[in-house]
């Protein structure tokens, strides 16, 4: 990183993910109250516009090329089954969190299942037509930067 920008402040400081969901109240029911996402702010509009911002904790941005979709796609399901954007959200418990989910409305795609970088990962069908893992780390990230494969680009040789 150039000296100067690890001096200024972060040219963003705050991620939002805009979805727009046919079923608002079902949606807002799932992420609201059975992922437990918090309700930071709610406005309304003429003609019955509504949104819900739903504090999601720490956001990152998660940049995949083809061949590692594929792969996480293989691990955690088995098979090619996600669309372009996958939203994932980091839990306590994992096992608890999707049998909560699914009674909520979810369809299970896979069951948690220990990924090779040490964490259990689910898949859902959500509403808002969204597809959703959560995830729970087995391991710190300390720990897991240990494993075969795990490191950053700033740790390759450019």
């Amino acid at each position: 990183m150039p000296q100067d920008a690890a001096d200024s402040p972060p040219a963003v400081r705050q991620l939002r993910l805009v979805v727009e969901a046919e079923d608002y109240e079902s949606a807002v029911a799932f992420f609201r109250d059975a992922l437990g996402l918090p309700e930071q702010a709610a406005f309304s509009g003429d003609g019955d516009a509504r949104v819900v911002i739903l504090d999601a904790g720490r956001a990152t941005l998660e940049i995949a090329n083809p061949a590692q979709k594929r792969m996480i796609d293989d691990v955690e399901v088995g098979r090619q089954v996600a669309p372009r954007i996958r939203v994932a959200f980091e839990v306590d418990d994992a096992r608890a969190a999707t049998a909560r989910l699914v009674a909520a409305g979810a369809e299970e795609i896979a069951p948690p299942t220990v990924t090779p970088w040490q964490s259990l990962n689910a898949r859902l069908d959500a509403p808002a037509d969204l597809h959703i893992t959560v995830f729970q780390e087995l391991r710190t990230l300390e720990e897991r930067s240990t494993l075969d494969g795990f490191g950053t680009d700033g740790d390759r040789e450019r």
